[in-house]
Order: structure tokens, then sequence, then C-alpha cells
């Protein structure tokens, strides 16, 4: 999907970016893998949570990775739940390494 064609859609209303409370990079068991792995408190029962990695034309320092919550039919059951979310990172660090970027904070991690 081209930039331009990205930037004239409408934004999904059923997901957003939410707050994380902890973030690490963990080395897999095959030498050279790495896994993002974070953790934290989804304001609505039934909010399904993600990592999303960024889309980018160029390598970036870092790469930026999205917490995101979505909500089938978008409806919020209120109550909280914690999640526990994992991505492989081949292929999405940036050439330091990566960014996980929540509603509350952001916070980078070297990746070599």
């Amino acid at each position: 999907m081209s930039e331009k064609l990205m930037q004239s859609t409408k934004a999904a209303e059923s997901s957003r970016v939410i707050a994380f409370e902890s973030a690490e990079v963990v080395p897999g068991i095959v030498n050279g893998t790495f896994f993002l792995i974070v953790t934290g408190t989804a304001p609505c029962f039934n909010m399904t949570v993600k990592l999303v990695p960024l889309i980018y034309i160029r390598q970036p320092d870092y790469w930026g990775i999205e917490v995101v919550g979505t909500l089938a039919g978008g409806i919020c059951l209120d109550a909280v739940k914690p999640y526990h979310v994992s991505l492989p990172l081949t292929g999405i660090t940036g050439t330091r390494g990566i960014e996980v970027i929540g509603a509350n904070q952001t916070e980078q991690f070297d990746v070599s």
C-alpha cells in the first residue's frame, strides 16, 4: 500500500494505541533471533492486544512497534484484564534496534 493511500484512508475506530507497563527484548533459542515481550493492563475485558510494527520506506535507527488494543464490535466491557504479548523481531529491527510505542510511554531497545 502506498504512503499516499495510507494517508488518504480513514483510521480505524475500533483500534487504539494503549498503555503498557513493561517491555523487554529476549534472545530466541536460535542464535541471532530476538523476541519482544510486552505486558500491561487492557482497559476493556474483551480487548485484543497486539504488537504492530510501523511501515517504513527505509530502515530507521529504531523500528517503531505500537501496542494496539482492538475491540471487535466496538463495545468495551468495563473490566480491566492483564495482557502479555510477544513478537519475533526478525525483519523488523532498525539499524540500532526497536522502539516500543504505547499511549503512556515509549521505550527504545538496542538489538544487535
